[in-house]
């Protein structure tokens, strides 16, 4: 292990969000110096020190292995988690030392659930920070790192290909140091133009910026207590959702199509095809249900909300424009089905991811005709991408370790003394780093009640969605065999 990378690494990363604590600390002062200046003030001192420590007095070092790069991207997400809960703590209001834990993770890795009753009680500058948090998470602390890294670097490549899924770098034909550039590109490029259209369709700059941090990590923290339904403007609700779909979609994808200004590789890539017919599917399930369960009578409200939040849960964003509390169970389940299958790999969206589901169903299907005819060679492929056996073996893995870890995650939660239903609808969201549940859970819902055990057990499985359960496996393994 070579603590010098590691050290001078993550103290980078911490570096980044000590630069937007500052950046909050500006806002504050635009404000005549809020209640959250001084948090913010001292939050950005012990960051910058202690991101800053590293540099001065460890020596730069070259060398680095595979465990130094699990562990500095392990690392760079747990200590971001630590540092970023001190502004909250040191502001106090509803933010124990629980509760900070639980909003700084939950912003970190774009899960977007709160344990706020009354969002709009923080001070601008402390929402500022909050929705940085998403900004960071959804970007990636380590991609952040390989932006500053020189490109000679020894050691680039590998924690590129360590912070980049086989999967996420499908849909690429470049090398990991242009892929790089590239999903900064399409990130910041993302936020700029929901931006301006979230101001068009009549948001104020504030709340707009803060809500395209939201909309582009597909993160779900809003300035308003009631989200997006406080607006009630059909525009920001039709804005918001179609930026919501464009971040889900694969980044290389998107920049292809911006370069070529042609859409014609969206919508032959069969995932991005499985991804959005599975929207229309649900939507239309969903909207049946309201209006036959549903106290719905009107069929044109039922379809713009049913469409509005299976995109929101699908995307894994969580925001609301309606009150979902008091929709059907079978309506509650289909939104959590949504969040299962989540967005496109190669984006900020959270859930199992629709490439998986694609290449499992792809796999469940050539098993199916190899029952009928044993001798037919046959090769899973993703437009034109061919998936080898071990890449869908690992998918299926993936699958199956993840619903392990939910079926714990729900035990666990259900020893806490939780309702069923927002037991397993809660674990289920926290895992796929979308959000909100059902009940007092839902998209216009808070985790505020939750037993403090319960919202930790829930940190758990926002840490496993957002950094993914192979490297976190790994790191434990790396840890436990250490030890023995």
């Amino acid at each position: 292990m070579n603590v010098k990378v590691i050290s001078r690494n993550v103290g980078l990363a911490l570096l980044v969000s000590a630069l937007f604590m500052f950046i909050s600390m500006l806002v504050s002062l635009s404000d005549g110096r809020d209640s959250a200046f001084g948090p913010l003030a001292i939050s950005f001192i012990i960051t910058f020190i202690f991101g800053a420590f590293p540099f001065i007095f460890v020596r730069q070092s070259s060398a680095i292995s595979q465990q130094d790069g699990f562990l500095i991207m392990m690392l760079s997400w747990l200590l971001s988690f630590i540092f970023g809960m001190l502004p909250y703590v040191l502001w106090g209001g509803e933010f124990s030392l629980v509760n900070a834990w639980f909003e700084s993770v939950s912003g970190y890795t774009t899960t977007g659930s709160t344990i706020l009753t009354d969002v709009e009680a923080l001070p601008r500058s402390l929402l500022f920070w909050r929705s940085s948090t998403h900004f960071i998470g959804g970007f990636g602390v380590v991609v952040f790192l390989l932006l500053v890294l020189p490109d000679a670097s020894p050691f680039r490549l590998r924690l590129a290909n360590i912070e980049l899924s086989s999967l996420s770098r499908i849909g690429y034909r470049y090398r990991s140091m242009r892929i790089v550039y590239i999903i900064t590109a399409v990130y910041l490029g993302i936020t700029v133009v929901t931006t301006v259209f979230l101001m068009i369709a009549g948001m104020s700059f504030f709340d707009a910026i803060n809500h395209a941090f939201s909309i582009v990590a597909t993160g779900g923290f809003s300035t308003k207590n009631m989200s997006l339904a406080e607006f009630d403007s059909v525009a920001i609700n039709v804005v918001s959702m179609v930026f919501m779909i464009i971040s889900s979609l694969h980044f290389g994808l998107i920049f292809t199509v911006v370069a070529s200004h042609s859409f014609k590789p969206l919508f032959k890539t069969p995932v991005v095809r499985f991804f959005l017919g599975s929207i229309a599917v649900l939507s239309v399930a969903l909207m049946l249900v309201l209006m036959i369960q549903g106290d719905y009578h009107d069929w044109g409200k039922a379809a713009l909300e049913s469409v509005y939040q299976v995109v929101s849960y699908m995307t894994t964003t969580g925001f609301g424009m309606s009150d979902n509390a008091a929709w059907p169970a079978l309506a509650g389940m289909i939104l959590m089905f949504a969040v299962l299958l989540g967005g496109c790999s190669g984006s900020t969206a959270g859930g199992i991811k629709a490439d998986r589901i694609y290449i499992a169903l792809k796999t469940l299907s050539r098993q199916i005709k190899y029952s009928i005819h044993p001798t037919a060679v046959r090769q899973i492929k993703i437009g034109n991408h061919s998936v080898s056996d071990a890449e869908a073996s690992s998918v299926m893995m993936y699958i199956v370790l993840y619903c392990l870890i939910l079926a714990a995650g729900i035990f666990l939660v259900l020893l806490c003394g939780v309702e069923p239903s927002e037991a397993v609808s809660g674990f289920i969201s926290s895992m796929a780093n979308a959000g909100p549940g059902v009940d007092s859970i839902s998209a216009l819902g808070t985790y505020a009640a939750q037993p403090a055990s319960a919202k930790f057990i829930y940190t758990l499985g926002m840490i496993f969605g957002r950094v993914e359960i192979y490297p976190v496996i790994a790191v434990i393994y790396m840890m436990f065999r250490r030890n023995v």
